[in-house]
């Protein structure tokens, strides 16, 4: 029983203490409650303090902000509205404008119809005076208005046929004494002019062919190869019933022997269609220059003259594809040479002088074909241009006496020239009208706008031309071949007609990549 008291007093003290603890211990809880809810309210008041700093702020800074978009926006509103006033007043004077030319038209058109009809009746007069002084002058005259004009005309025509007949034979007197004067300088100009080795009438080139099947391909589907090569080239071909041969015709030495080479390369390669064969011919232009130069070259070391230009040397070669009167122009310039220097080794003259003037002299007729004057003239202006002196300019001007010649090597080279035409059997006139004559229709048809090659073929009986698409256009071309072949008419002398071909071609190229 003892033991249970003392049990039950350890526990009633057990829980004594147990409470006493739990209230110290909620003692210390709520004061740091406390002092925990102390320390929140003042950091909630300092952040509520801080929070209201950063709200005046913004607020401040947004009503700056808000203050000067207001002002800007005012401003612009005010610049608006004195824009819409200024464009206001400009309608409105330019309705006043209106408004007074319109009141000014209405006044003009009134005026207008006014004057035209005063016009109508003033005419209405003067035709009714008319009519009356057209009376009055028949009834005094005792004629009528007809016959009077009738009379007139006789009298003026009687008076134009008398002015007409003494116009003609003036015009007649004239044309004698300048035809007189012109055959002496022709005449002059034909003793002068030398013959080179031999003479040549050749116009025409042969080309051998493996076979006659090369014909069919040479012409091509429907022609097709054998116009785009006479369009670039400038020849005709000729294909004809010749076994293994076909025939270049062209007047053109330098263009007859492009086609040859052009032709030649192509049987050869077997390949011949239009972009082949514009492909050789550009190939073989380009290879011509280089042949020309070296012809010249190869002239200028003959004789023994150095230090021409490349552009002397590639006409001087040109001269071995051009004739003069049927004659050769590089053989007649080397005889020239040499009998030039073999003067002037006798007359103690400059040997080195003659013989370079003997090369230059005629050389204008390489391209007299594309330049207007007379040959030495041309020749003269082009010593000019590369560099020559007075003293050649002069030799080449005198060889043929248009002026006098200023030293003895001038005097030699004219002398050379003469002995050279001297020999007999060289002149024959027949090629070189013809050739003229080829040479002014090609450029009559050039100097037509947007024509880029012009061609005369078959013995100068067809002129092809070939024009700038971006220039001249389909229906432009028809109206250039008429008014080409009206200005042949007009201005050339030829036998028969004159074909005129006008070929235009539009190409579209572009590259893959």
């Amino acid at each position: 029983m003892g033991k249970y008291i003392f049990l039950i007093g350890g526990l009633i003290v057990g829980y004594i203490l147990r409470l006493i603890y739990a209230r110290k211990s909620l003692i210390s809880a709520e004061k740091m409650a406390k002092q925990i809810i102390s320390e929140a309210e003042a950091k909630a008041e300092a952040k509520k303090k801080e929070g209201l700093l950063e709200i005046k702020e913004t607020l401040e800074r947004e009503r700056r902000e808000f203050e000067r978009d207001t002002y800007q926006r005012r401003k612009d509103l005010e610049n608006l509205e004195k824009r819409l006033s200024q464009r206001e007043e400009n309608l409105d004077r330019k309705l006043d404008v209106l408004e007074r030319k319109e009141r000014e038209t209405e006044h003009r058109e009134r005026k207008s119809i006014e004057r035209e009809k005063n016009l109508r009746e003033e005419e209405n007069k003067l035709n009714l005076e008319k009519e009356e002084n057209k009376k009055v002058l028949e009834r005094l005259a005792g004629m009528s208005a007809e016959e009077a004009k009738k009379i007139l005309l006789q009298s003026l025509e009687e008076e134009a046929k008398n002015e007409g007949a003494l116009l003609a034979k003036h015009i007649e007197q004239e044309a004698k004494q300048q035809a007189e004067r012109k055959a002496k300088e022709v005449l002059t100009l034909a003793i002068q002019r030398c013959a080179a080795d031999h003479t040549a009438e050749v116009t025409i080139t042969t080309v051998p062919l493996p076979n006659d099947e090369v014909k069919g391909r040479i012409i091509g589907r429907e022609g097709r190869n054998i116009r785009t090569f006479e369009q670039l080239t400038g020849v005709d071909l000729i294909v004809d019933d010749t076994p293994e041969a076909i025939t270049v015709s062209a007047f053109d030495g330098v263009r007859r022997e492009i086609a040859r080479l052009a032709l030649e390369r192509l049987i050869a390669d077997g390949r011949i269609h239009p972009g082949r064969i514009e492909e050789v011919v550009e190939k073989i232009k380009k290879d011509m220059e280089t042949h020309l130069k070296e012809i010249g070259e190869e002239a200028a070391l003959e004789v023994g003259v150095s230090g021409l230009s490349i552009e002397l040397l590639k006409l001087l070669g040109k001269l071995k594809y051009r004739t003069s009167y049927g004659q050769n122009q590089l053989q007649h310039t080397l005889e020239v040479a040499y009998i030039a220097g073999a003067l002037s080794g006798e007359l103690n003259a400059d040997g080195r002088f003659c013989k370079k003037a003997a090369l230059l002299h005629d050389l204008g007729k390489a391209v007299d074909h594309d330049v207007e004057g007379t040959h030495h003239q041309i020749s003269a202006d082009l010593a000019r241009k590369y560099g020559e002196s007075e003293k050649m300019i002069n030799a080449i001007l005198s060889h043929h006496e248009d002026v006098e010649p200023q030293s003895l090597e001038a005097v030699i080279l004219a002398a050379a020239d003469a002995v050279s035409a001297a020999r007999p059997g060289a002149r024959k006139e027949s090629v070189e009208h013809y050739l003229k004559r080829i040479e002014k229709l090609e450029k009559l048809a050039s100097s037509f706008r947007g024509v880029v090659n012009a061609y005369a073929i078959q013995a100068g009986r067809e002129i092809r031309i070939v024009v700038e698409p971006e220039e001249i256009d389909d229906a432009q071309t028809a109206i250039l071949a008429k008014e080409i072949a009206k200005k042949v008419e007009k201005e050339l002398e030829y036998p028969g007609q004159v074909k005129v071909t006008v070929i235009r071609e539009l190409r579209a190229i572009e590259t893959a990549k």
